[in-house]
């Protein structure tokens, strides 16, 4: 039976390089392509076909900061398909990210380059905004989303004698020290993203905790330090230009720079390989690329508690009853007012 592969955020960079690294492992799947922008998505289909022209490849449209954009796209998919083996969680934001140019620059020249590169810390911050739903907007696309696509979707990933998987792009700036669990939205703070990438790896293994005897297996890849369109609205593009080939030169030195969007794909690629039963649910798996070029996959374990994931998932199963008594009302409301309308004419 052809397996069913959704991928978020599967339009461009790592997303869309995943794809293609799946129809070549598999040209019989049936890929569906979860996308906010439709006309990126129909060109990403239509760069599939091309290199693929008998793969089978679906669109869907989901905003996954959107609730309501969530639970109908998540009808959708339980229309279309009675079954779903790999449900990647790859689409995220990082919106108006501010760089401490100072430290930045004396970082680029001293031994801490590459950690400074790798992580962020101490270099990155950015401001985040409320959605229409009242969320703060990174936790929303980052986690809460994803989190709610998940619940929505369990009928098709959690069946009997099913195994299905669940895989997360996190990143080696989700960071311990930026995330507080009385603040999971980081209303208060000033490194949303960081933020959602820890906790995103907290969910999964809260997620394995909970579902693992449902046939259902969650997983975290760190990507590296990827260029993609997230990676360059950090810096303005004169600046990359001058940076490019220094980092060019320090990847020979270290396997964390995959650079390109493929390299960057391998760990997601390398756990479609691979049986859930034999992954550690407290590892990260991270892609990762010799200075030669080889890539390859390593797991590496997270700063995660089963206390601490087990009170986030808690929080955001809370969060998510709220939403939907809130959309429930809002509905009614919508209702009352059709039929008033109706009424008086």
């Amino acid at each position: 039976m052809e397996k069913v592969v959704l991928v978020t955020g599967a339009n461009s960079g790592i997303g869309l390089a995943l794809c293609e690294r799946l129809l070549n492992e598999d040209s019989q799947l049936r890929l569906c392509l979860a996308c906010r922008n439709t006309q990126r998505a129909l060109a990403a289909r239509a760069a599939l076909l091309t290199s693929h022209p008998d793969a089978h490849v679906d669109l869907l449209h989901l905003d996954v900061g959107s609730v309501r954009s969530v639970l109908t796209a998540a009808q959708e998919v339980k229309a279309k398909y009675t079954r779903l083996d790999y449900l990647y969680l790859n689409a995220g934001i990082m919106p108006n990210p501010h760089v401490d140019i100072k430290a930045f620059f004396s970082g680029l020249f001293s031994r801490n380059v590459i950690n400074m590169f790798a992580t962020a810390e101490g270099l990155l911050t950015q401001e985040d905004h409320l959605t229409s739903d009242g969320l703060q907007e990174v936790f929303a696309t980052n986690l809460f989303g994803h989190f709610l696509l998940i619940r929505e979707l369990e009928p098709l990933l959690c069946r009997a004698g099913h195994i299905s998987r669940v895989v997360w792009t996190s990143s080696s700036n989700a960071r311990r020290s930026a995330f507080n669990i009385d603040d999971i939205q980081h209303r208060r703070g000033t490194e949303p993203y960081s933020s959602s990438k820890f906790a995103s790896d907290l969910l999964s293994l809260a997620l394995n905790r909970h579902k693992n005897s449902q046939g259902l297996f969650s997983s975290v890849i760190c990507p590296g330090l990827v260029m993609t369109n997230l990676t360059y609205g950090i810096l303005p593009s004169f600046l990359w230009t001058i940076i490019m080939p220094i980092m060019w030169f320090i990847r020979i030195f270290t396997n964390t720079f995959t650079l390109t969007p493929y390299n960057g794909a391998e760990a997601l690629h390398w756990l479609f390989l691979q049986k859930p039963e034999s992954l550690d649910p407290r590892a990260k798996y991270h892609s990762l690329t010799s200075g030669l070029g080889t890539n390859y996959t390593q797991p590496r374990q997270m700063d995660v508690e089963d206390g601490l994931s087990e009170c986030l998932y808690v929080k955001l199963v809370e969060l998510e009853k709220a939403i939907r008594r809130k959309l429930s009302a809002e509905n009614a409301d919508m209702e009352a007012h059709r039929k008033y309308l109706n009424d008086i004419e």
